[in-house]
């Protein structure tokens, strides 16, 4: 072993440090030296960006069709046709739910919640409210909902939507009181937010002008809902900031084929002459160029030494189709939704694919039906219930506002992909006990006792006009199915 060793020396080769395991993501090298290695706080690099990234996700639900597609799909999923539906569950002392008192509250919520009476402009119903919050915090990252109390309206409360961007981001501090701000949010030393530094008036407003003036406005008079991604965060960032580059380019690209498909039908070309040419005589445009008009099935005698090249570009390419789907995957990564959905393909899918796609969707939407009913809905309902109480808008003790905070809220929820086959599939799961008929309407957006109440109003129905309906499901055998 001495002697191969004392070889390999004398040849040039020495022995290398010990093999080190360690993460191929931490390399340097020419290869990677573009890659960041900077550690910075999640604050310092949205203060850096946000503007920008707001600005042009605002171009891109302006003037992409898929990320218009997107928020729309977004709304429609999470949303639906009705928005974040209230059922009221308070019980009396036997355990049983107040009819009464959660009627009158879901009758109230439904009062309150049109444009009369839901915000301060006396345009937005509850619903629009909705929508607003959630394409807002989508697009720009974050929104304001300022709480609006002892307003004049039967209720004393009200909203006010206020765009992210009054929010001061350039206002950073440490403030006497030991507070700090970061991007116009005032926090206590537990990072808890203490108020908001909000700008009187827009920054794109420019008839009115630059703004100058800042608002403090208390922490429990607002609320800004936003996705945080790392601890410390005090605002958002727009949903769509991973893939914006990517969409752009994309969008860039299919606008250069379109352009060079155009070209390539016109079929165009050039004259060439040499030096014993007599010239072209023909047409010449308003710069004096010489032209030639072609008509189908004319053809032109030229002069002699006149040549004509044709000018023939090849596009789209055989490839354009494939690069696009293939770019669009990427996309639809990014926002966590499923490719068929973002563009509108449905080309070679199954009922299997297809319903696997959408379960993982699904799933990604229930997801965001919770953040937004215990950012957005949930906070707003308290807050409004106590007003509404002590307004006397709905006639109820108010000192049993916690016996009435009880409720249950409703989003949207999907038809089955296959309902024949999913409608068995639930029967026997009840046949044999894996699951509960509360368990099945709940996941179609239902509600078991109103499902219950209405299927028992039938009966009586039915039964006073001489009908007779089956009552139970009648057994499936699997092996029919």
């Amino acid at each position: 072993m001495k002697l191969i060793d004392n070889l390999l020396t004398r040849f040039g080769y020495r022995k290398g440090p010990a093999f080190i395991r360690a993460y191929s993501g931490a390399k340097t090298g020419r290869l990677v030296s573009d890659w960041g290695t900077a550690a910075t706080s999640a604050n310092k690099e949205i203060r850096e960006g946000v503007k920008s990234l707001r600005a042009r996700a605002r171009d891109l639900e302006r003037n992409n069709d898929y990320v218009r597609r997107y928020l729309a799909s977004l709304e429609n999923n999470v949303l639906g046709s009705t928005g974040i539906k209230l059922q009221a569950k308070a019980t009396d002392a036997s355990g049983n739910f107040d009819s009464v008192a959660n009627g009158m509250v879901e009758r109230a919520w439904a009062d309150w919640g049109k444009a009369a009476n839901c915000t301060v402009t006396g345009r937005h119903t509850w619903l629009d409210v909705q929508r607003l919050a959630l394409r807002s915090v989508a697009r720009d990252g974050a929104v304001l909902i300022r709480k609006v109390r002892n307003w004049d309206n039967p209720f004393r409360f009200t909203l006010q939507v206020v765009e992210i961007d009054h929010l001061d981001v350039e206002y950073t501090a440490k403030l006497g009181t030991g507070n700090t701000v970061r991007m116009g949010v005032e926090t206590d030393k537990w990072e808890r937010p203490v108020a908001y530094h909000l700008l009187t008036n827009h920054t794109g407003d420019e008839y009115l002008g630059k703004p100058t003036a800042r608002e403090r406005v208390p922490a429990d008079e607002i609320l800004q809902p936003f996705i945080a991604e790392r601890p410390h965060q005090v605002t958002g960032v727009p949903w769509v900031a991973s893939v914006m580059y990517r969409l752009n380019m994309l969008q860039k690209y299919e606008e250069a084929e379109i352009t060079s498909a155009r070209i390539s039908s016109c079929k165009m070309g050039f004259y060439t002459k040499s030096e014993a040419s007599e010239g072209y005589q023909g047409e010449s445009d308003a710069a004096g160029n010489l032209v030639s008009n072609a008509e189908p099935g004319q053809f032109e005698e030229l002069p002699v030494g006149v040549d004509f090249k044709a000018f023939d570009p090849q596009h789209p390419s055989t490839a354009y189709g494939d690069f696009v789907k293939s770019t669009l995957r990427g996309i639809a990564a990014g926002l966590n939704v499923s490719y068929t959905s973002l563009a509108n393909d449905l080309e070679g899918v199954n009922y299997s694919s297809i319903r696997a796609g959408l379960l993982e969707e699904r799933e990604q939407w229930k997801s965001t039906q919770v953040w937004f009913i215990d950012h957005v809905v949930n906070p707003i309902f308290h807050e409004w219930l106590e007003y509404a109480l002590l307004s006397g808008s709905i006639n109820l003790p108010a000192a049993k506002v916690d016996k009435f905070a009880r409720v249950e809220w409703k989003p949207r929820r999907w038809q089955w992909v296959d309902p024949l086959k999913d409608t068995n599939a639930n029967i026997l799961a009840v046949q044999n006990g894996f699951k509960s008929r509360r368990s099945i309407i709940a996941e179609a957006g239902g509600d078991v006792e109103d499902t219950f109440s209405e299927i028992a109003a039938d009966g009586d129905l039915a039964e006073a006009k001489g009908i007779a309906f089956e009552k139970d499901p009648p057994t499936i055998d699997p092996a029919e199915d």
